[in-house]
């Protein structure tokens, strides 16, 4: 008999990557996103899709660098999976989230330690895995730059490939729950200027790579080494230079 496990934002970056490796461990994902009808802020359809799942990976996400909106975002989502979980007798949540969240005062991370939260101290068994920035960070920070800049955070970062990621997810959710997992990091320490810098080389753009310091606390605790994963963690092999060659 298959093990059914649904992934919460499962047409997003490391979700559909999530997707690909639940059937590569010969289990069956059930996609769960707005595309496909299920809305998590609203549980509508959720109920339908967690009907005879066995493991729930949570890796969604919300594109706001507001507190108030991510906050409200992750409790609204996290507390209709949970609930719907309990109610479809799911044995086990696995939740994606950030390492550095606890100490880093961003205000998207606010709503992160929100989710934890409620995981934590929530009904249904479970696992947090906490990841660093992935590879694709320095991308988007260009994507999103006016043009014809390229904005670099001055920051630290140990960046890793959001495909090891996904293979952890479902790891854990194939596993027992394990609560608090060993955070998981790439295989060193970059700087983001630099990924920036290589970013644009690749590319062939023209674009002006322009340095951008972190202010106030949470620029301190970033320099502080806030977002660099902790001792006993689980650390990656595909290297930033390796994964953007590949691309």
């Amino acid at each position: 008999m298959s093990t059914n496990i649904a992934v919460a934002g499962g047409t997003g970056l490391v979700g559909a990557m999530v997707v690909e490796e639940v059937r590569r461990a010969g289990a069956t994902p059930v996609v769960i996103a707005r595309s496909r009808g299920i809305d998590l802020t609203t549980g509508a359809g959720l109920a339908e899709a967690l009907g005879g799942v066995d493991a729930v990976i949570d890796a969604s996400n919300v594109d706001t660098l507001r507190a108030k909106r991510s906050v409200a975002f992750f409790e609204a989502a996290t507390g209709r999976l949970l609930a719907a979980g309990v109610a479809a007798g799911v044995r086990h949540h696995v939740a994606l989230s950030i390492v550095g969240c606890d100490r880093v005062d961003l205000p998207y991370y606010l709503g992160k330690r929100r989710q934890e939260e409620l995981v934590v101290t929530g009904p249904v068994p479970w696992s947090v895995l906490r990841a660093t920035q992935f590879h694709e960070f320095a991308g988007q920070l260009v994507e999103r730059s006016p043009r014809p800049f390229a904005m670099a955070l001055r920051m630290r970062t140990q960046p890793v490939a959001a495909r090891e990621v996904a293979a952890a997810l479902v790891t854990a959710a194939l596993g027992e729950p394990g609560g608090r997992l060993p955070d998981l990091g790439g295989p060193r320490p970059e700087d983001l200027g630099r990924m920036v810098r290589a970013t644009v080389r690749a590319r062939g753009s023209r674009r002006i790579v322009v340095p951008v310091p972190m202010a106030g606390r949470a620029g301190r605790q970033v320099t502080e080494g806030g977002l660099l994963p902790g001792a006993g963690a689980t650390l990656g092999q595909v290297t930033f230079d390796d994964w953007l060659a590949g691309v």
